[in-house]
C-alpha cells in the first residue's frame, strides 16, 4: 500500500522575510515531513528579518538558513494550502486549493521583543492546522 501524498502547504507574504518564513520554520518543526512545506513572498526581501531569526531561535527553531523566496505561479499550483499574510491580492486563485489569510502584525523593522507575540500567535495557528491536516489523512 503506498502512503498518503502528502499535503503541501504554501505560506505568503510580501518580503518572505518575518512571518511567513516563521510558519515555515513552525510547520516543519511539528510536522516534521508529514506535510510538505513551501514559503514565498510578493515581493521578496534581501534576508530573513533578525529578529524573526532570534526570536524562533529561542524556542529552539533555527531558520537563519532561509532565503527569501519570489512568489510563482507554481508554487501556487504545487500547494493543497495557500496561507496569506499581508499580501493582498498579489497571490494567484487556483480551485481545489484551500486558501487562508491570516492577519498577523507585520515584524519588519521591529525588535525581537515586538516579534515574540507575532511568532507565538503564529504558532498557535500552526498547532491548529497541522491538527485539521491530519484529521484529513
Amino acid at each position: 500500500m503506498n502512503p498518503a501524498p502528502l499535503t503541501s502547504v504554501l505560506f505568503v507574504c510580501i518580503h518572505n522575510a518575518g512571518r511567513s518564513q516563521m510558519a515555515a520554520g513552525f510547520l516543519t518543526h511539528l510536522a516534521g515531513d508529514r506535510i510538505e512545506v513551501r514559503s514565498a513572498g510578493s515581493l521578496p526581501g534581501d534576508q530573513v528579518n533578525p529578529a524573526a531569526e532570534e526570536a524562533m531561535s529561542e524556542i529552539g527553531i533555527d531558520i537563519s538558513g532561509q532565503k527569501p523566496k519570489v512568489l510563482t505561479t507554481e508554487a501556487v499550483q504545487a500547494s493543497d494550502y495557500v496561507i496569506t499574510m499581508g499580501c493582498g491580492d498579489a497571490c494567484p486563485i487556483f480551485p481545489g486549493k484551500k486558501y487562508l489569510d491570516w492577519q498577523l502584525d507585520d515584524p519588519a523593522g521591529q525588535g525581537v521583543e515586538a516579534v515574540r507575540p507575532i511568532r507565538d500567535e503564529i504558532r498557535t495557528r500552526i498547532e491548529s492546522l497541522v491538527t485539521e491536516i491530519d484529521a484529513q489523512r
